[in-house]
């Protein structure tokens, strides 16, 4: 069976508390100031069976202005409404507030409750039904019900409850992401049990032993209890009004306005963007960074709104904002909201949520305005585009996508397959299914072949780039498994070569000119001929009479190309010299173990400290030996 939340609304005194309790049996109003003055100030909470046998939960709120904030709180999550309209009295300011906020909350279901009809005439009750009628018309009420009641006389009662149970047969099941979601609308603690919240179950279900967290505070527990219209029972899912106890939560907490869901479950923002509806009600336009209070789910944050398509915006007209938050909160897509002005308090915007959690936004940018608009359509492979392609080289997770478009599992993961297909978004991370767009990514190849096309043609004696410096072109929030997929893809469609630490464009050669070619004889004849007891090239040099820097490019030519071999900074030898020390030395060693420096010295020829310390310094970075105290030993005795 269907859970279905009813929703009282309307003026104050026009009967609300007293309906529920004709209906219900339960007095809602629980608190002593309540009872005192009379008025409902805190949501209220009851349950009935309607004569199909489905089972009705109810939340009853304040119809003071005063109040409105709770209201709000208490109409999120409902399926259908009650307004509630007094014969006496008819429509008052109250009732047309509380009809735009369950507007503006995409309620869609409902009935308008004529109360009090036991104190006037006939004439009179014609003549504010008829009133009624012009109010709701073009409202989502403009074809509910309007039943006649006396909470006293009980007249009325029975075909309210059939109205009722008409209107629950045409409420959908309820859809989401299956993400367990609970707004938290009351915290107390009751002795035995400890803390204990309730609400309505926006999306997915909880069990007792789940763990949970509380957004946006990151507090953690785990569920002791949980009771449904005060039965117990093992697990509540959506659309049920839940009361949860949890294990060594104290009171102070966790706060209404916070949302209980799974650890990780969801993510704290201080960005939204939406499509706002501004109400035709309001006398004059609404500026940019208009400072506002925010409701959503059952919290009221302040902030600033920000028209990312205009400077104002007229009563009646519908725009996409990026709602700035003084303190963070945590959502999904279309979660709907309501707009109240800071001073004086009235409601006067309110819609839907598109981004629970963007990037901050530059005004007047029509490719995030119509991006924006495109996430109104049904078009999810469109909607996972956008917000990938807006992600940047950060990537989207997987996870994060589910909040984005809160859509179950199942059918976007079917959907991020078909984009990995097409190559319009890239997985650049397996273990978190992390995506990058696929116009980002040829964006970055492109990017990197061109940085190397510049650096061969400024540095023409140079084999290849560092890849730590060709990285460091990049932006910082370029991650190192991004960087590793571009250089991997680079090389296997053949735009690129890897060899080692450096990377070059296929087909770069080192090309030296005439007079390079001319140096570089003159550097490898020097070597050559000094054979293991090379000069310092500095010293070289300045012997040649040459550009340090145009005889370093050529020097590093001699190194790539392996005909030289650096043993330390400024310290060359010629490959034949090094290769011909290295063969003595482990000949040397596999017959005697080890090797002194002063062997060493005997070994080379005499050759002076500052030559033969670099030398055994080399062959131990090169794994030929192993220092041991003042001796040198074959590292591997195989070779």
């Amino acid at each position: 069976m269907k859970q279905i939340v009813l929703g009282t609304a309307g003026h104050i005194d026009h009967g609300k508390t007293s309906l529920i309790k004709a209906l219900t049996g339960i007095e809602t109003d629980r608190l002593k100031e309540e009872k005192a003055r009379g008025i409902t100030i805190e949501l209220g909470f009851a349950s009935m069976d309607l004569p199909s046998g489905q089972h009705l939960g109810i939340v009853d709120v304040p119809g003071h202005e005063k109040f409105v904030k709770n209201m709000v709180a208490g109409v999120t999550g409902i399926d259908m409404v009650a307004m509630v309209i007094a014969a006496d009295e008819g429509v008052m300011p109250q009732t047309r507030e509380h009809m735009e906020i369950c507007s503006l909350l995409g309620v869609r279901f409902g009935l308008v409750v004529l109360t009090k009809v036991d104190m006037v005439d006939e004439e009179w009750l014609e003549l504010v039904i008829e009133d009624i009628r012009g109010f709701i018309q073009d409202s989502f009420l403009e074809d509910a019900p309007i039943v006649p009641v006396s909470s006293h006389t009980g007249q009325g009662l029975l075909e309210l409850k059939k109205a009722m149970d008409k209107i629950a047969e045409q409420i959908p099941d309820r859809t989401s992401s299956g993400l367990f979601r609970l707004p938290v609308d009351r915290v107390f603690t009751m002795k035995g049990f400890g803390t204990v919240i309730t609400g309505t179950v926006a999306s997915g279900s909880i069990r007792i032993g789940d763990a949970i967290m509380i957004y946006p505070s990151g507090v953690t527990s785990k569920v002791r209890g949980i009771q449904v219209h005060n039965m117990s029972t093992e697990e509540a899912s959506s659309g049920m009004r839940t009361a949860i106890n949890f294990q060594g939560l104290e009171k102070a907490a966790i706060n209404r306005g916070e949302v209980v869901s799974v650890p990780d479950g969801l993510r704290n923002s201080h960005l939204l963007d939406a499509r706002m509806h501004y109400l035709a009600s309001n006398k004059k336009p609404l500026k940019n960074r208009t400072r506002i209070r925010l409701h959503t789910g059952t919290c009221e944050i302040m902030g600033n709104l920000i028209l990312l398509e205009n400077d104002t915006l007229d009563p009646g007209d519908t725009t996409v904002v990026q709602i700035r938050l003084e303190s963070p909160m945590a959502c999904v897509k279309d979660d709907r909201f309501v707009i109240r002005s800071y001073s004086p308090v009235r409601t006067i915007a309110g819609g839907g949520i598109l981004n629970p959690f963007p990037q901050k936004h530059k005004r007047l940018k029509q490719d995030i305005i119509q991006g924006l608009k495109g996430l109104l359509e049904d078009d999810l492979p469109a909607m996972i585009s956008f917000h990938v392609s807006q992600a940047g080289y950060n990537g989207l997770a997987f996870n994060d996508l589910k909040l984005m478009t809160n859509m179950p599992e199942k059918k976007l993961n079917t959907a991020v397959s078909s984009l990995l297909s097409k190559k319009e978004i890239v997985q650049i991370d397996k273990e978190s299914r992390t995506y990058i767009h696929g116009g980002t990514f040829e964006t970055l190849n492109q990017t990197a072949k061109d940085y190397l096309l510049t650096y061969h043609g400024v540095n023409p004696l140079k084999e290849g780039m560092p890849k730590g410096e060709l990285k460091s072109k990049f932006p910082p929030d370029l991650g190192g498994k991004l960087y590793n997929l571009m250089l991997n893809h680079l090389c296997s469609e053949g735009s690129l070569v890897q060899d080692g630490d450096m990377v070059r464009l296929d087909g770069h050669t080192v090309a030296l000119k005439v007079d390079q070619e001319e140096l570089k004889k003159k550097i490898l004849g020097a070597y050559k001929d000094s054979d293991t007891a090379p000069p310092y090239f500095k010293a070289l040099v300045e012997e040649l009479g040459v550009s340090p820097a145009q005889a370093k490019d050529v020097l590093m030519v001699l190194v790539n190309e392996k005909m030289l071999v650096k043993v330390k900074d400024d310290l060359y030898f010629h490959t034949l010299a090094i290769e011909g020390v290295q063969k003595n030395l482990v000949d040397f060693l596999m017959k005697n173990q080890e090797i002194d420096a002063p062997g060493f010295k005997d070994l080379t020829g005499g050759l002076p400290r500052k030559l033969l310390i670099p030398l055994l310094e080399y062959f131990d970075k090169k794994n030929v030996t192993i220092r041991v105290g003042d001796t040198r030993q074959l590292r591997n005795r195989g070779q």
